[in-house]
């Protein structure tokens, strides 16, 4: 039996961010599929609707990936791929599998076999890291630094030397509430020559991205407070 196609179908990054997200190929590919595996319903149950689906919502199967489901059998989630059915894997926000427990699912088609076709959409990373000046040749993006404040600083301290030696840019994020804890160690472990670029809910209303050296962010009061950021660091 032929096995179905796992479709990844990205999500608008913000509030009132969807017209930004949408392309043809991605409102075809969702009136085509009654199949879903989702980090969070609600929020794909809404970009659904938003994007223009046609099916009645009463007739979608969806299947949630959320935290409290993760470490459990997959094979749930296979049951219709296996058999022919397409399929669509949504994040919360952004890009599946990207900084996403989705890549778990991913993985897990290709050891089954199964085709994985990525539409385009937003990613924060990616689009801070166009934004922000810096290189794109050679990048690394790190996920979330230690919580604890000595590890974290350490570690802020070995991302820059790595920027340094490797004239690669650093990518790095937090819980939207920690967010100014971690600008403040960053502007406090950082020398004032390397450049930071903070991009903050991007694709929102009020999206805000900006670069600029240690030195002359520390003369800034920005409040990052609960807003999706990136950070990005560059020492050439």
């Amino acid at each position: 039996m032929q096995k179905g196609t796992l479709f990844l179908i990205p999500v608008p990054l913000a509030e009132n961010a969807t017209q930004k997200s949408f392309t043809p190929y991605l409102i075809d590919t969702i009136n085509a599929i009654k199949t879903y595996i989702v980090e969070n319903e609600k929020t794909a149950r809404k970009f659904l609707k938003e994007a223009g689906i046609k099916t009645p919502q009463s007739e979608l199967l969806i299947h949630d990936f959320g935290k409290h489901k993760r470490g459990n059998s997959l094979v749930p989630y296979f049951t219709q791929l296996m058999s022919g059915i397409d399929v669509g894997l949504m994040s919360e926000a952004g890009c599946p599998g990207v900084a996403d427990p989705g890549a778990e699912i991913v993985s897990e088609a290709h050891k089954r076999g199964i085709k994985v076709v990525p539409l385009v959409g937003p990613n924060s990373m990616l689009q801070a890291l166009m934004a922000s000046g810096f290189s794109g040749q050679s990048f690394t993006f790190h996920g979330y630094l230690p919580i604890d404040k000595v590890d974290r600083a350490k570690r802020i301290k070995e991302l820059e030397t790595l920027s340094e030696k490797n004239k690669q840019t650093q990518l790095f994020m937090e819980t939207p509430f920690r967010n100014n804890h971690l600008l403040e160690d960053v502007l406090k472990n950082c020398h004032g020559s390397t450049q930071l670029c903070i991009a903050c809910n991007i694709n929102g209303e009020d999206e805000f991205i900006k670069t600029m050296t240690v030195g002359a962010w520390r003369g800034e009061r920005i409040d990052l407070h609960k807003k999706p950021t990136v950070f990005l660091i560059y020492k050439g």
